[in-house]
């Protein structure tokens, strides 16, 4: 179960709490929309701001490897993006998160670094969407 960080617009920041992934971040739509283009252009514009904000938080607090984004989910029609921190240690790199990776000293030393910067990620976005 995911748990909400904070809001920013019409979007809610959550982070999705997977287990191998810490940091995986969800920013979700408020409203059900099935597709970015049922939004309007300022509202795209509005939402793709929330997510880049969110990966340069991700960036400067997690100090990932790489950030995928990805905008994916086919039994849920409602309109997400994932913004994911992935580190070259991580289980499952240098493929995606959604395939089995194997779990190693090495990922898991990586998980429990993560995993003690939570808090300062979370603060971070905390602080650019409620200022």
């Amino acid at each position: 179960m995911a748990g909400e960080i904070t809001r920013a617009g019409q979007c809610v920041i959550v982070d999705a709490q997977e287990t191998l992934f810490p940091g995986f971040t969800r920013v979700i739509w408020h409203d059900h929309v099935r597709e970015m283009t049922d939004l309007t252009s300022e509202q795209r514009q509005d939402f793709m701001a929330v997510v880049f904000d969110v990966e340069q938080i991700m960036r400067a607090t997690l100090k990932p490897h790489k950030v995928n984004l990805a905008s994916l989910g086919n039994q849920t029609p409602h309109l997400h993006w994932h913004v994911i921190p992935r580190f070259e240690d991580d289980v499952a790199f240098p493929g995606p998160v959604w395939v089995s990776g194997i779990d190693s000293v090495a990922a898991e030393h990586r998980r429990a670094q993560t995993t003690s910067t939570l808090a300062d990620y979370h603060e971070a976005l905390i602080q650019r969407f409620t200022a």
